[in-house]
């Protein structure tokens, strides 16, 4: 008996000790699968709202971030970035209806609100049974801590991801700005953010499956999960502290010369790369909806043709060098004035420069020696090399909105249009178009595609390195040093001798062109002044431009500005002194 007693003893213990195995692993197995449900992927589930039997479920991926950079520390600045902020809502189910006006009085010491919306919002407030009443978005975190702390009866906050542009008006036409759709995404608008918005959205996931009746999740049928990729982050060219410099400087002058708007680039002519990209007036990012010109949204640089004026005449000049057609000590004989095609062509002031070197021409910026030497290249020709520096089509910068300008007369027979195109009226240009022919110039003749991303690095870790591109040899390097040297001599001994650095040679020219109107030209005038320094291998390309500034010529108001930006960028990349 007693051995029979304790053999039953131990299959009892036995099955007792299996049940407790099993009950605990049984019990391990739900705990594990509440903390997969509730912790791992509780984002998922506490995000559906369907009670259908099908589920899918977007998940949001993030938004990648902008940077600019800083060449001489070597560092990254935010340009763009994701930050949380929050929308505040009232219940007005969950309040009383004598607490509502303390409600609302407390709430006006954060929002200023008149007697006419404090009167509006008691009667939102006061509403029985309302579910949802907005009271205000965009709320940053220490207001809506400030508030919270008030512990206001049916008054709660709802986490809602903006964009966040940390330097405000900085490069804004070139950054962009980003809006919520109808689906509570952010979607980029104008400049980088409007060009690249697909990348830097990122890819949605998404999540799938079946539910029950109740609306219980059926395991048994299986369920598909696929996680969103978060958007890239994008490097720009730019380099802060030249956009800032170089920015403020426009800004002043801008202010003035009493210019309606105002442009300025600064680019590598061995890359394309963009350093600096100005476009006046600006707008801030954050507040963008509070911009009352939607013309400040576009940037000047890429979006605004303009004729250029005798800024396009190095272009002219350039070509014929190349050709051989001229040298810069070929002598030309000034008329004074011009007849073709039954218009007559003056100088500037009507002036007559009697006999001149193509130097000369350059250095006076003299109109009829500019036709003398495109009836020398002849139209054909002179069409040829226009459509090769990339006039008349997009850069294909990479920003958002770019136009290609129209240089279409030139197709026309007529002797009139490549004569005034060779001192650059009756075609227009971008600036950036401008500014990359000019890159040619000073370069040895290369046509570089400007760009304004220097790195893209994706979510998974792939890093694209933009590399520069090539796409067109325009002139000679005989022709380039040529004119580079009748440039410098412009600068040195002519109209552009406001832009003169006492330590540096440098090349440019300046342009003043009056502005076309409604049934010919008016009285105002664009200015620009565009070069490079040093005048031997230049390490930028700057243009500086106002429209319709309140004084004559170019060489009283973009040239000043365009020896401080350049004084202060040859002093930055710290280059020794020529003279």
């Amino acid at each position: 008996m007693y051995l029979f007693k304790q053999n039953n003893n131990s299959r009892s213990a036995a099955r007792a000790k299996a049940l407790s195995v099993f009950f605990f692993l049984f019990s391990a197995v739900i705990i594990a699968r509440l903390f997969v449900l509730q912790v791992i992927e509780h984002k998922y589930y506490s995000d559906i709202a369907s009670n259908t039997h099908e589920i899918y479920k977007t998940l949001r991926p993030e938004r990648g971030s902008v940077f600019f950079q800083d060449t001489r520390s070597d560092k990254e600045y935010p340009a763009a970035v994701n930050k949380i902020y929050y929308e505040i809502f009232a219940v007005p189910a969950e309040i009383k209806k004598e607490e509502v006006t303390e409600i609302v009085e407390n709430l006006s010491e954060f929002f200023q609100y008149s007697e006419e919306l404090k009167t509006e919002l008691v009667l939102k407030l006061s509403k029985d049974n309302d579910p949802y009443e907005p009271i205000a978005k965009k709320i940053d975190d220490e207001t809506m801590k400030k508030i919270q702390e008030m512990n206001l009866s049916g008054i709660h906050f709802a986490e809602q991801e903006y964009r966040f542009y940390p330097e405000n008006n900085l490069a804004s036409t070139v950054v962009g700005f980003t809006k919520l759709n109808d689906s509570g995404e952010l979607d980029g608008s104008y400049g980088v953010e409007g060009y690249w918005n697909d990348i830097l959205k990122g890819k949605e996931g998404f999540l799938s499956g079946e539910r029950g009746a109740r609306g219980n999740w059926i395991y048994s049928a299986g369920r598909t999960v696929e996680q969103a990729e978060n958007g890239a982050e994008l490097v720009l060219t730019i380099d802060r502290t030249l956009q800032f410099k170089a920015c403020e400087r426009l800004r002043q002058g801008m202010e003035t010369y009493k210019a309606k708007s105002a442009s300025l680039i600064l680019m590598n002519p061995y890359t394309g790369a963009i350093i600096a990209m100005c476009s006046l007036p600006d707008f801030d990012p954050n507040n963008y909806a509070d911009n009352k010109e939607m013309s400040a949204f576009n940037n000047s640089t890429i979006f605004t043709p303009y004729e250029p004026g005798s800024v396009f005449k190095p272009i002219t000049m350039a070509i014929a060098l190349d050709l051989e057609l001229v040298s810069p000590g070929t002598t030309f004989t000034d008329p004074g004035v011009r007849e073709i095609d039954g218009f007559k062509i003056h100088n500037a002031l009507d002036k007559n420069y009697g006999v001149q070197t193509m130097t000369g021409v350059l250095e006076n910026s003299i109109n009829t020696g500019m036709i003398w030497v495109v009836e020398k290249i002849g139209r054909e020709k002179f069409k040829e090399y226009v459509d090769k520096f990339g006039f008349g089509k997009k850069t294909g910068i990479g920003l958002d909105t770019e136009v290609a300008g129209d240089v279409s007369q030139l197709e026309n027979k007529g002797k009139i249009y490549s004569a005034v195109a060779s001192f650059g009226q009756g075609v227009t240009v971008t600036p950036l178009q401008i500014a990359t022919a000019f890159s040619a110039l000073a370069n040895g003749g290369q046509i570089f595609k400007p760009y304004i991303i220097d790195e893209i690095r994706y979510a998974n870790g792939k890093m694209e390195k933009t590399k520069s591109q090539s796409s067109d040899t325009v002139i000679s390097t005989r022709a380039s040093k040529l004119i580079t040297g009748m440039l410098v001599s412009v600068i040195e001994k002519g109209h552009g001798v406001n832009a003169k650095l006492e330590h540096y040679y440098m090349a440019g020219k300046t342009g003043t062109a009056q502005i076309p109107g409604k049934g010919g030209y008016t009285e105002e005038t664009n200015h620009t002044f565009l070069g490079f320094a040093p005048s031997e291998n230049p390490k930028f390309v700057l243009l500086v431009k106002y429209e319709a500034p309140q004084r004559q010529w170019a060489e009283s108001t973009v040239a000043p500005v365009f020896k401080d930006v350049a004084a202060l960028t040859l002093d930055y990349y710290g280059v020794k002194e020529e003279k």
